[in-house]
C-alpha cells in the first residue's frame, strides 16, 4: 500500500531522502545554504508547498499531503525538506507476451533480459532498468556538520532497531504520515486486511486456474513446448506463462548468470533468445486469452 511506503523507505535508508526547498534553504545556516544548489524538477513552489493535482487519484493526493506535511514539520524544527512526489509509474518492459509484437522484438534481442543480456548490453536501460532519480538536495545534506546531521535525522525520525527490535521513532515522518493517511492501524486491523487480501488473491487465482478455456489452451501451450524440447513443469494457467522464463533465469542453470565472460554470455544469450521466442510462439493463443481474464481477476503473483 502506498500509505506504508514512506516508512518502509526510511527503514532502509534512514533520513537519506531528506531534502531542502529552494525557498527555505537558509534555515539550516549559511554553510548549508551555500551548498543547496538549484531546485529540482520535482521541487515545490516558492512557498515550499506542492500543488495537489485535482485529477490525481486519492492515493496520489495523499502522497502530496504527506510530502507537504513532512516539509512543514521539518521547517518548524529549523531544517529544510523539499516536498516532492516521484513518478511511481514504472515502465514495464515487454517481456511477458501480453503485447505479442513488442515482446517478439524485445526477446529477439535480449531474451528474457535477466541472465545474460546485462553482460552483453551492460549500459542498456532495457536490461539494467532506469536510473534512480538523484536526491535533489544532497548538497544541502553534505554541507551539514556532523552535529547538524544528527539533529536533522533525529527530527525526521523513522524506523530503527532498538534493542534488536524494529521500532518507529517519533519525528516528522510519523507526524506527516498520520496527517496524510490517518492514525496507525492496530496489529489486529492489519492482520484482518492482510487475510482479506490473501483470500481475494486466492479466489482470483482459482478463477483463472479453473477457467475451462484457459485450461485447454494451457495444455496446448505445454504440448507445443514439449515438441520444441522445452521442459514443462506446470500446466496451471496462472503459472505456465512464466514457467520457461523462470527456468532460464535459474542461477543454477546459467553459470553464475553469465557474469565475467562476455563471449560466453553472447553464446548463451543466443540460446536464450531461441528458447524465449519458442516460448512466445507456443503461448501466443494462450496469452491472448489469459491477459484479458487476468485483468478481471487480478492477483498478486506471477502469471504472464
Amino acid at each position: 500500500m502506498r500509505g506504508a511506503l514512506p516508512v518502509a523507505a526510511v527503514a532502509g535508508v534512514l533520513a537519506l531522502t531528506g531534502c531542502s526547498s529552494q525557498a527555505d534553504k537558509n534555515s539550516a545556516g549559511p554553510e548549508a545554504a551555500s551548498a543547496a544548489g538549484g531546485a529540482s524538477a520535482t521541487a515545490a513552489a516558492e512557498n515550499g508547498v506542492l500543488t495537489i493535482p485535482q485529477d490525481a487519484d486519492e492515493e496520489t493526493k495523499k502522497q502530496y499531503v504527506y510530502q507537504n506535511a513532512l516539509a512543514a514539520c521539518m521547517r518548524a524544527k529549523g531544517f529544510t525538506y523539499t516536498p516532492h512526489v516521484e513518478d511511481d509509474q514504472v515502465t514495464q518492459l515487454p517481456i511477458d507476451g501480453q503485447d505479442y509484437d513488442a515482446t517478439k522484438e524485445y526477446r529477439g534481442k535480449y531474451g528474457y533480459g535477466v541472465a545474460y543480456a546485462p553482460v552483453v548490453y551492460p549500459n542498456d536501460p532495457n536490461v539494467t532498468g532506469p536510473e534512480m532519480e538523484p536526491n535533489p538536495d544532497q548538497a544541502y545534506r553534505d554541507a551539514l556538520s556532523p552535529a547538524q546531521r544528527q539533529a536533522y535525522e533525529k527530527e525526521l525520525g523513522g524506523a530503527a532497531l532498538v534493542n534488536g527490535k524494529k521500532t518507529e521513532l517519533p519525528g516528522c515522518y510519523k507526524d506527516a504520515r498520520v496527517k496524510a493517511y490517518g492514525p496507525e492501524k492496530s496489529k489486529a486491523e492489519l492482520e484482518r486486511e492482510s487475510a482479506a487480501a490473501a483470500e481475494k488473491d486466492r479466489a482470483a487465482q482459482q478463477a483463472l486456474d479453473g477457467d475451462p478455456q484457459l485450461v485447454s489452451l494451457a495444455q496446448e501451450f505445454a504440448s507445443c513446448l514439449r515438441s520444441e524440447g522445452i521442459a514443462v513443469t506446470t500446466t496451471q494457467p496462472t503459472s505456465i506463462g512464466d514457467m520457461v522464463k523462470f527456468q532460464v533465469n535459474n542461477p543454477a542453470l546459467t553459470d553464475g548468470r553469465g557474469r565475467g565472460d562476455e563471449e560466453t554470455a553472447r553464446a548463451k544469450l543466443a540460446q536464450e533468445i531461441s528458447i524465449a521466442l519458442k516460448d512466445l510462439e507456443c503461448g501466443k493463443e494462450f496469452r491472448a486469452a489469459y491477459f484479458p481474464k487476468l485483468a478481471k481477476n487480478p492477483f498478486v503473483g506471477v502469471g504472464g
